[in-house]
C-alpha cells in the first residue's frame, strides 16, 4: 500500500470509535436523527480513508506501471473501482 499508514490508520481508528457509539446508541435507544447523522459522520471518515488510499494508488502503482499493458491493466481496475463507488 503506498497511502500514508499512519493517516489512514488514524481515520479508521476514528471510524471505528464512531461505529462503536453508534451501536451504543442503537442498544440505548436514543433519537433516530441522532443515530442517522452519526452514521453519516462515521461514513465521511470512511471516504476520506479510501481516497487516500485510492489517490495514493494512482499516483504510485498507477503511475509506477512499467509497460502499457501494466498500465491499462492498473486503469481497467480503477475503473471498475469508480463504477463500485458511483
Amino acid at each position: 500500500m503506498k497511502a500514508d499508514k499512519a493517516s489512514v490508520m488514524r481515520l479508521l481508528k476514528t471510524a471505528a470509535g464512531q461505529i462503536e457509539g453508534v451501536m451504543k446508541m442503537v442498544e440505548e435507544d436514543r433519537y433516530c436523527l441522532d443515530i442517522s447523522n452519526q452514521i453519516m459522520a462515521a461514513e465521511k471518515v470512511l471516504q476520506r480513508a479510501n481516497r487516500k488510499v485510492v489517490t495514493a494508488h494512482m499516483n504510485g502503482c498507477v503511475m509506477e506501471a512499467r509497460t502499457d499493458e501494466e498500465r491499462e491493466e492498473k486503469i481497467e481496475e480503477m475503473i471498475k473501482l469508480l463504477e463500485k463507488i458511483m
